[in-house]
């Protein structure tokens, strides 16, 4: 890589492309299968609580989510829950897992508009498969020249691919709509950070107001602004090193 050149990286899911809202539409229909068997109405609660527990074990993405939705279906029913409900349950994440890609506003004309001016990333988390099925049918995989699947989002991963690509943090800039993810740990390795928030976000990825006002980062209401401030920053940053 050039070491004069700045490098920046994009988170995937609800930034590039939309991703949170088909969580919540199958939250949705999971609520209207086992709503004959509930006499509670946290389900929402019970599914966040299986989904934190079992992170660890599954990782994030779809298929991590289904296998959360079943568990906390037969939990839910006290085992009453049908064969077929779960074999529905099961199609919802099929579903899920084979939708078309639908890139957010302004982000194709975005890409086009940086690759040939600056070195560009995707940084994602999630299922090694899913998250490559995802990229590859967003059209606009030829426009990064790295991309990058992890298993989490911290400062450790962030340090180990700046290392990796030999890029100091002062030409590192991450966008994202996770405040949790993409921006707490990059601002802490002392690398810059783009806040674009999303309609929806999940509540793993969440931060308290507190932790928020300790964060110097940037935050744009849409992609389309994001030329504008990298000329801003990448011309503070050469006027620096004068």
């Amino acid at each position: 890589m050039n070491s004069k050149k700045f490098l920046i990286a994009f988170d995937a899911d609800d930034t590039l492309w939309v991703n949170e809202a088909f969580y919540n539409e199958a939250e949705q229909k999971l609520e209207s299968l086992v709503g004959p068997y509930l006499k509670t109405s946290l389900l929402k609660e019970q599914l966040y609580e299986m989904e934190t527990r079992n992170l660890s074990i599954f990782g994030y993405g779809v298929k991590g989510f289904i296998l959360s939705m079943i568990e906390t279906a037969i939990e839910i029913t006290s085992e009453q829950i049908k064969g077929s409900e779960i074999q529905q349950i099961i199609d919802v994440g099929k579903d899920m897992l084979t939708q078309p890609i639908k890139l957010l506003l302004e982000v194709q004309e975005t890409i086009l508009h940086l690759e040939n001016e600056y070195d560009l990333m995707i940084i994602t988390k999630g299922d090694l498969f899913d998250q490559e099925s995802k990229i590859a049918r967003s059209g606009i995989a030829d426009h990064f020249r790295f991309i990058e699947i992890v298993s989490e989002k911290n400062e450790e991963v962030y340090l180990n691919i700046l290392k990796k690509n030999e890029i100091d943090s002062n030409r590192f800039m991450m966008v994202g709509n996770s405040l949790k993810s993409d921006i707490l740990p990059v601002v802490n390795i002392g690398a810059h950070a783009v806040h674009i928030p999303a309609d929806t976000t999940w509540q793993h990825e969440q931060i308290s107001d507190f932790e928020k006002a300790k964060m110097q980062y940037h935050e744009l209401t849409s992609m389309g602004q994001l030329p504008a401030l990298l000329d801003q920053v990448f011309r503070n940053n050469q006027n620096r090193e004068k």
